[in-house]
C-alpha cells in the first residue's frame, strides 16, 4: 500500500505537480466519458455516499449513518461497495464469518456488519443481486465515479481538514476529478468537521452544504485519561489521534501505516511491545481491527465515533423524497351477515 506523496496536501506547490499536469489532463479526460454513460436504474432508491480525492473523506462513516436512519424507518438497505484492497471480483455478498480484509477489504467487513454487504466492481451487478435478495434500498459507499448505476441521491463527502487537497486531478493530486465536474453531478455535500481549507468555497453556490462532525462512541470516552498507544493505517490517522485527544485520552505514543494497510503478526508484536514499554493501552480504528490477525483482537482497544448532524431536517429533506411514507390501508366496513348466505 503506497502513502500519497507529501504533494498532494493542501497548500503544496511545487515543480512535481506541474510536470505531471499533462498525465493530469488526460486522466480528467478519460473521467469524464466514463461518467457520462447511462447506468441502470434501480427499482428501489440508491444513495451514493462518494467523493472526489483519493482516499477517506469518511464516506463509510456517512454511509454507516444512513444504514442506522434508513432501518430504522423499517426498511431493508443493503451496501454497495467495490471492496478496496480485497481479491474478491464479486458481485459477491460478504459473509463476515467466512469472508476477511484480504478477500473483501476492511470497509465491506464494517457494513456488513450493520446490513447486507455486496463487493463488485460493477455496482449496476451488485445492485440487482441485492435486490433480488430484498433490499428496498441501496446505500453505496463510494461509487461517484462509477456510472453503472444511476443514483437517486448522490452526497458529495468532504474531509474539512482535507478539503481537496492541493486541488490538481491525479497524479498531480488526490483528485479524481475536477471538483466543479463531481460537484454538478451531486445533490448535496457532506462537510466532516471543520472547513480548514476552504473547501466550501470552491463548491457551486447552489449545492446545499450539510455540516457534520465527528463524536466519539462509548468505547472511544472510556479511554479518558488513560495512557495509550495508538496506530492507524487509515488515509488521514491525524483524524483519529485528534479523536482520541479530544476524548481525553492520554497518548503517550502513535504509529501510523499506509492506508488499508495488511498487518501480519510481526507488525502487531511490534506494537504490543511498543505499548507495553510505554505503559500504555495499544489502540486502534475500526478499519484497522479487521485487518489485524483476530487472535490479537482481545489485547488491542477499539475506538469507534459516530456521526451527529447540524441540521438533521436538512438531512432528512433529502431523504424524504426517496421513501415518502406509506398510505395507511383503507378500513373496509365489514360485510353484512344477512348477506352473506349459502
Amino acid at each position: 500500500m503506497l502513502r500519497a506523496p507529501a504533494f498532494w496536501l493542501p497548500g503544496r506547490r511545487g515543480l512535481a505537480p506541474l510536470l505531471l499536469s499533462p498525465v493530469s489532463a488526460i486522466y480528467a479526460r478519460a473521467t469524464a466519458r466514463r461518467v457520462a454513460r447511462p447506468g441502470w436504474r434501480a427499482p428501489v432508491p440508491v444513495i451514493c455516499c462518494g467523493n472526489v480525492t483519493a482516499g477517506g473523506a469518511g464516506k463509510t462513516t456517512v454511509a454507516l449513518d444512513l444504514i442506522c436512519r434508513l432501518s430504522a424507518r423499517g426498511l431493508t438497505p443493503h451496501a454497495l461497495i467495490r471492496g478496496y484492497g480485497g481479491t474478491a471480483k464479486g458481485p459477491l455478498r460478504v459473509e463476515p464469518d467466512r469472508h476477511d480484509s484480504r478477500a473483501v477489504g476492511d470497509e465491506a467487513l464494517l457494513l456488513a456488519k450493520h446490513a447486507p454487504t455486496w463487493v463488485g466492481a460493477d455496482r449496476a451487478a451488485s445492485a440487482r443481486c441485492a435486490v433480488a435478495a430484498g433490499a428496498d434500498a441501496i446505500v453505496m459507499d463510494d461509487g461517484l465515479q462509477n456510472p453503472t448505476l444511476e443514483k437517486s441521491l448522490s452526497l458529495l463527502v468532504i474531509d474539512g481538514s482535507f478539503g481537496f487537497g492541493n486541488g490538481r486531478v491525479i497524479p498531480a493530486g488526490p483528485l479524481r476529478e475536477p471538483v466543479a465536474a463531481a460537484a454538478a453531478r451531486a445533490h448535496a455535500a457532506v462537510l466532516i468537521g471543520e472547513d480548514e481549507t476552504g473547501a466550501r468555497s470552491l463548491l457551486p453556490a447552489h449545492l446545499p452544504v450539510l455540516r457534520a462532525r465527528l463524536v466519539p462512541g462509548p468505547d472511544t470516552a472510556a479511554l479518558a485519561r488513560r495512557p495509550v498507544f495508538a496506530f492507524a493505517g487509515i488515509a488521514n490517522p491525524s483524524k483519529f489521534f485528534d479523536t482520541l485527544s479530544e476524548a481525553g485520552a492520554i497518548m503517550v505514543g502513535r504509529r501510523t501505516f499506509a492506508d488499508h494497510y495488511p498487518y501480519d503478526d510481526a507488525d502487531i508484536e511490534a506494537v504490543l511491545a511498543e505499548a507495553e514499554a510505554l505503559a500504555a493501552l495499544p489502540v486502534t480504528t475500526r478499519k484497522d481491527i479487521v485487518r489485524i490477525p483476530a487472535r490479537f483482537h482481545d489485547r488491542i482497544a477499539v475506538s469507534r465515533v459516530g456521526l451527529a448532524w447540524d441540521d438533521l431536517e436538512a438531512l432528512e429533506a433529502l431523504l424524504a423524497p426517496l421513501f415518502p411514507p406509506k398510505p395507511a390501508p383503507r378500513e373496509i366496513a365489514p360485510p353484512d351477515p344477512a348477506a352473506c348466505t349459502a
